[in-house]
């Protein structure tokens, strides 16, 4: 069987230039982040640079625990495509914005599987646990448990990816998409053009050897 193309989305966008280069190269969604983080933008950024993006590219907007009115709003204010939740928020919560929802979990040890079978997302993403952040922790984990996850639905696979490594995670997991933020910058929030240009050339190729073969 034919295995399906690897999504690519580069997270943590603050700025029209990165949009842009990311786009340019090849990425298939945008993130950006609404929660407490290095990388956070404000509504009114993402307005200013999603006027001046084409709607195909899928735009995905980053909350952590806000309320339901709030997601709604920003994501009604800035035409966001699809919502990614790393908080607590339960399947309720998800099943009020469904289908576009996607749901991250910290990965710490395969008992988080046990969860996702209660929420009925567009997909779960993987990251890696922190005790403290909520992502963007640019370390990987074990990516055999994002292989078992996928038995549940489409996979995001994140965590410390780069053009080092994804080759490997793909390989090892085949996820519906890979998601990168620290693993292509040059500091917080600002995109570095090689890591980027290489990190997306790197998915496309190893979907390209495994179409071939």
């Amino acid at each position: 069987m034919k295995n399906p193309v690897v999504k690519i989305k580069i997270c943590g966008i603050t700025n029209i230039e990165d949009a842009r280069m990311a786009i340019d190269y090849g990425a298939d969604a945008l993130g950006f982040v609404f929660a407490p983080s290095p990388r956070k933008i404000s509504p009114e950024q993402v307005q200013e640079i999603v006027s001046q993006l084409s709607s195909s590219i899928c735009k995905v907007g980053v909350f952590v625990d806000s309320s339901l009115d709030v997601v709604n709003d920003i994501k009604s204010r800035c035409h966001l495509d699809i919502v990614q939740l790393h908080g607590s928020e339960d399947s309720e919560f998800c099943q009020a914005l469904s289908p576009v929802v996607i749901k991250s979990f910290q990965v710490k040890d395969d008992t988080m599987l046990q969860v996702l079978s209660s929420y009925k997302v567009k997909a779960y993403l993987l990251d890696s646990y922190h005790a403290e952040l909520k992502g963007g922790t640019g370390h990987s984990f074990d990516w055999s448990i994002a292989r078992k996850a996928k038995e549940y639905g489409p996979i995001i696979l994140s965590g410390g990816l780069n053009s080092e490594n994804v080759r490997q995670a793909i390989a090892t997991v085949w996820p519906s998409a890979v998601d990168v933020s620290s693993g292509v910058e040059t500091r917080p929030g600002k995109k570095d053009p090689d890591k980027l240009r290489s990190f997306i050339e790197t998915v496309k190729q190893v979907y390209m050897e495994k179409v071939r073969f």
